[in-house]
């Protein structure tokens, strides 16, 4: 999970000017803050000069007022990291360039599956020599060559032709998860989106005073407000875009849209108000909320008041506590300065931030049977810690549910969850996993009414990419060597040896080793 966001404003219009690119690509990155914490980036084209800048830290500590000036141009593109692959090198913080041809830097949200045997292509076929283990840089290498490739192939095409006709070669044999947003030289700020539209890319719009109009590409809607932008569509599943240096948009599908989002994006990664595939992030949480009201009714708890795990449980708290005419309450006090635990890089480093993030409100806790409703249950460690301060508050019982249902599975498309040794559902039944997490009783959202959920708000909708809850990958190279392989590698490679699991009866895309 990585935030991406390109900047086009139209040459001609007379409001124009500067730095106008940057400042623009610095508010975006703002509100693209929760995708990644780790590094942040950016490259503006002026004329036929390119201008970059990124270092590891946040949005506000790499950019400061002095940094703009030399930033100048209309057209660019940002990122925020939140390293899947690769080190946390300042090295490997985007966004990447290569010299030919034309010239691009690019940015990448999501995962390769096939990384080796795209990086082993590229140092054959063109010599192509790396200096990290980041598949964004491999992504670019092979971006580069299909262009290349095209133009051996089509010696007269013109750029922009050129460019789709690489995108569409690398799509061919590209797997995983990539929405990408690339800077040419000469062609303008391209984006595109795999076949599956795993992660998500949306196009921007906003008419200038002159009537001309600016462009803007983001893996979330909301990057678009603060900019005054109105949000046009999403980059469809297989899609490439182009907004060339004269400010008109181009759009070319060059592989079969089978959209399969993933559901991580609806539960945790994307802010509530957000829209992705035509469903809006918040709507989706609600959703689930009255999905859970069932379960909670059924168990027969008797609580007294429904508490969220702040903030991303708390559109599903308030609404299954409508729902089911339970008291809701501000049980737990976040701290504001601290960033998201779960993206956070180590172990370590989580336990320590769930210290300094939350408190018990005994306002609300004392001498109440409570129940704590989360968006997703990961490690455990958070909710175990949770549960503690809350009895420690004086709740006399702490019942908890899950808006989404157990994590047993490793993420290979772009959330840092590799192995499975970390889940504390891995291999426990329900009830076994509320006994080590101490709460007086568990329940987690089926994978049906997940789906559901989504389904209601946008018919259209095929399914999700939903591998962590179902075991059941997208592409056919993820099998059990390559599971085996991502635990050694990179973040992984800190990490133990994962167990030994069964995997469902219907899964054959995924097995462990």
């Amino acid at each position: 999970m990585c935030g991406i966001v390109g900047l086009a404003l139209h040459p001609n219009d007379p409001s124009h000017g500067g730095s106008a690119a940057a400042l623009s690509l610095y508010e975006a990155l703002l509100m693209l803050q929760h995708r990644g914490q780790d590094a942040a980036g950016m490259v503006t084209l002026d004329k036929n000069q390119f201008y970059e800048r990124k270092k590891n830290g946040l949005v506000s500590d790499v950019f400061g007022q002095q940094h703009f000036p030399r930033l100048p141009g209309l057209m660019g593109l940002g990122h925020v990291r939140y390293p899947t692959a690769g080190s946390l090198s300042a090295r490997e913080a985007q966004p990447f360039f290569v010299g030919a041809p034309f010239g691009i830097f690019l940015v990448h949200n999501g995962n390769l599956t096939n990384t080796a045997a795209l990086r082993l292509l590229a140092q054959t076929r063109q010599r192509r020599h790396f200096r990290t283990g980041s598949d964004t840089e491999v992504l670019l290498a092979s971006l580069a060559d299909e262009i290349q490739a095209h133009y051996s192939e089509h010696p007269e095409a013109r750029k922009i032709e050129a460019t789709f006709g690489g995108i569409g070669r690398l799509m061919a044999h590209a797997e995983g998860a990539y929405s990408a947003l690339a800077l040419m030289d000469t062609v303008g700020l391209v984006g595109f989106r795999d076949p599956h539209g795993i992660r998500p890319l949306s196009i921007g719009y906003k008419k200038t005073k002159s009537g001309h109009l600016d462009y803007a590409l983001a893996s979330e809607t909301i990057a678009f407000e603060t900019l005054g932008f109105t949000a046009l569509r999403d980059v469809a599943p297989g899609e490439a875009v182009v907004i060339d240096r004269q400010g008109q948009l181009h759009s070319r599908q060059l592989a079969p849209a089978r959209l399969r989002p993933c559901v991580f994006e609806y539960i945790y990664l994307a802010r509530p108000d957000s829209v992705q595939s035509g469903i809006s992030v918040y709507e989706f949480q609600k959703a689930c909320g009255r999905k859970l009201a069932q379960q909670i009714r059924d168990s027969g708890w008797d609580v007294d008041v429904i508490v969220p795990v702040p903030d991303g449980a708390r559109p599903a708290a308030m609404e299954a506590a409508r729902q089911l005419s339970i008291d809701y309450g501000e049980g737990l006090i976040k701290n504001r300065y601290v960033g998201r635990t779960f993206i956070m890089p180590t172990q370590d480093a989580r336990e320590k931030s769930v210290r300094r993030k939350l408190n018990a409100n005994p306002a609300v806790l004392k001498g109440r049977k409570i129940l704590l409703i989360d968006d997703s249950i990961v490690r455990g460690t958070t909710m175990r810690k949770i549960i503690n301060l809350c009895r420690n508050a004086g709740a006399t019982h702490v019942y908890v549910a899950s808006a989404s249902p157990p994590v047993r599975f490793p993420n290979v498309y772009g959330v840092d969850l590799p192995t499975v040794e970390e889940f504390v559902a891995a291999d426990l039944e329900i009830a076994d996993i509320g006994a080590e997490l101490g709460a007086d009783g568990l329940l987690y959202q089926t994978l049906e009414d997940l789906i559901a959920c989504g389904r209601e708000l946008n018919p259209a909708l095929e399914g999700f990419e939903d591998s962590v809850f179902s075991g059941i990958y997208l592409h056919k190279g993820v099998d059990a060597a390559y599971l085996s392989g991502l635990a050694t590698q990179g973040r992984g490679a800190r990490r133990s040896v994962q167990r030994r699991l069964p995997l469902p009866a219907h899964t054959t895309a995924a097995a462990y080793g």
